[in-house]
C-alpha cells in the first residue's frame, strides 16, 4: 500500500525476484513511478478498505507492506492485513519513531523513514538466509544480517553464541542499535548481526532457522 518513491522501488523488486505484485494508492498518477515495465496490478483506493484489499487480491497474499505517508493510514492497513486475512509478513513504515513501540507490541514491525530502506523491508518481508554488511579486506571476517527461527525470541541473547560460530555483534531493535549484554532478551522484530568467518556462514544460517537447540 503506498506508491511513492519506496513504495513502487519494492514493487518493482518485488517483481523482479519473481513475485506477483498489486500496489493500492488513492492516487491514480501515482502509479506512473512503476515505469513501463511494471506488469503488476494496480488498485486505486484506500488501503485499509475491505473492498480494496480484497481487489488487491489480500486472501491469498504472503506479504503486506503499508508505506503511505500517513502513520495511522499504514497502521491500520498493516493490523487489517495481519489481524483480519491473516498474512504472516506485515510491515508498515511510520513518520514517528516515538510510536514505534506501542505498534510493535500489537505485532506490527514498523520501520522508521529515516532509519529503513527499501532493501531493509523487503528482507523483513521476504526473510532468506543472511546478508553481507560488511567484510575485512581478505573477504574472510564478515559482518552478516542474519533471520531468527520464532522459538528463539524470548532466549537471552547470548544463546546465539553457544548455538552458532559466530559472535554477536549489534541487535537493531525498533530501528536503534543495541550492544546486548548478559541480560539482552531476544524480541519479536529484533534483526540480529553477526560477525562470522566466511566458512561457518552457511551452517549459521542454517542454525539460527532452527529451534534452539537443534543444531546439527
Amino acid at each position: 500500500m503506498g506508491c511513492g518513491r519506496v513504495g513502487a522501488t519494492l514493487a518493482k523488486e518485488f517483481q523482479d525476484l519473481g513475485h506477483t505484485v498489486a500496489v493500492i494508492d488513492q492516487d491514480r498518477e501515482a502509479f506512473r513511478r512503476l515505469g513501463a515495465d511494471f506488469n503488476g496490478q494496480t488498485v486505486a483506493g484506500v488501503g485499509f478498505d475491505r473492498d480494496t484489499l480484497i481487489e488487491a487480491g489480500i486472501e491469498r497474499a504472503d506479504a503486506f507492506a503499508a508505506v503511505s505517508n500517513g502513520d495511522n493510514s499504514n497502521i491500520l492497513a498493516a493490523r487489517v492485513a495481519r489481524e483480519t486475512y491473516g498474512v504472516k509478513s506485515v510491515v508498515a513504515r511510520i513518520y514517528d519513531p516515538a510510536r514505534a513501540e506501542i505498534y510493535q507490541r500489537l505485532g506490527i514491525p514498523t520501520v522508521a523513514t529515516v532509519a529503513w530502506t527499501t532493501d531493509q523491508i523487503l528482507r523483513r518481508l521476504l526473510p532468506s538466509g543472511s546478508r553481507s554488511e560488511w567484510q575485512d579486506p581478505s573477504g574472510r571476517v564478515q559482518l552478516a544480517e542474519v533471520h531468527l527461527h520464532p522459538d528463539w525470541y524470548g532466549e537471552v541473547a547470548s544463546i546465539i553464541e553457544k548455538n552458532t560460530d559466530s559472535r554477536l555483534a549489534f541487535i537493531t531493535r525498533l530501528g536503534e542499535g543495541i550492544i546486548p549484554d548478559e541480560h539482552t532478551v531476544l524480541q519479536e522484530g529484533d534483526v540480529i548481526h553477526v560477525l562470522v568467518d566466511e566458512k561457518n556462514l552457511l551452517a549459521t544460517e542454517k542454525a539460527l532457522s532452527q529451534p534452539p537447540g537443534e543444531r546439527a
